[in-house]
């Protein structure tokens, strides 16, 4: 595609990793990549598929150390927004920096892990210092335990947003449990959903395609356009050997959603809730 200036935006993905197998890993880690996914490689990426814009989340295996993260904001300023991870005791001066670079999220990434009593004071304090910036918190956890999770947040006023359609498995239909509740939670207002990382729900191929598509119909019906968005998941940890952006953008073509969808989930929701210009 021909080069576009960063300001015109064409599509967002909404969901990307970058990292260095040299970096210092978490000491509670379920995974530990094997190459790097420097972010050259992922703007070349956004370019050859169409997209101006995206959105770098914290790889839960470099826990709250986002150094790594923050200086890909700074290197192309403007082009790029973030999704970090923190500790609960983090300062509101390290929150302003951060934000000054372009984040607008704090990932709490529960899977593999036992839930947290986010009415602790020390959950308290941070949830109420992530609300003072503006920023949404991002919910990585099996569906079932979503909408307990969300009530939990309910008090703080935040945003919330579900990664990955809230990781149902596609071989147990719409009807397992929490996500006709996740599909309640739609008429709040303060949940957004990304549908992305088709290929991480449990089912096979054909299964999860099936099963993404009735689940966004569902997801459109409750939430709306507005409050979807896509994301890549590059470089599509622990699935990399069988999985490319040209995969992941074949399967949502495959959705066969509307132009009005397509909009919202390519550029509309993500734009205003990450606060692209």
């Amino acid at each position: 595609m021909p080069d576009v200036p960063p300001s015109l935006i064409t599509a967002i993905d909404s969901h990307a990793h970058v990292f260095s197998r040299g970096l210092n890993l978490a000491s509670e880690r379920r995974y530990a990549p094997s190459y790097d996914a420097p972010l050259g490689d992922y703007l070349g990426q956004l370019q050859g598929h169409g997209f101006s814009h995206g959105v770098l989340v914290q790889p839960s295996f470099l826990g709250t150390d986002n150094r790594y993260l923050l200086s890909a904001l700074q290197t192309v300023p403007g082009q790029l927004r973030g999704v970090v991870m923190l500790e609960q005791d983090v300062e509101r001066e390290t929150l302003e920096e951060m934000a000054g670079l372009g984040v607008r999220g704090v990932r709490l990434n529960l899977m593999g892990q036992a839930l947290p009593d986010l009415r602790a004071r020390q959950w308290q304090t941070l949830l109420e210092r992530i609300g003072e910036q503006g920023w949404h918190v991002e919910l990585h956890r099996h569906v079932a335990d979503i909408p307990g999770l969300v009530r939990a947040l309910e008090p703080y006023g935040l945003n919330l947003v579900v990664d990955h359609f809230g990781r149902p498995d596609a071989r147990l239909g719409l009807g397992q449990p929490g996500f006709a509740e996740l599909l309640t939670l739609g008429g709040k207002g303060k949940v957004w959903v990304k549908v992305s990382g088709i290929y991480r729900l449990e089912g096979s191929p054909e299964q999860n395609l099936a099963f993404a598509r009735q689940a966004l119909g569902a997801l459109e019906a409750h939430y709306g356009a507005e409050r979807l968005m896509w994301g890549s998941d590059w470089p599509h940890t622990q699935h990399e050997s069988a999985v490319s952006f040209a995969a992941v953008v074949e399967q949502f073509e495959a959705l066969g959603c509307s132009a009005e969808l397509r909009r919202a989930l390519l550029v509309d929701t993500a734009r205003g809730l990450f606060g692209f210009e």
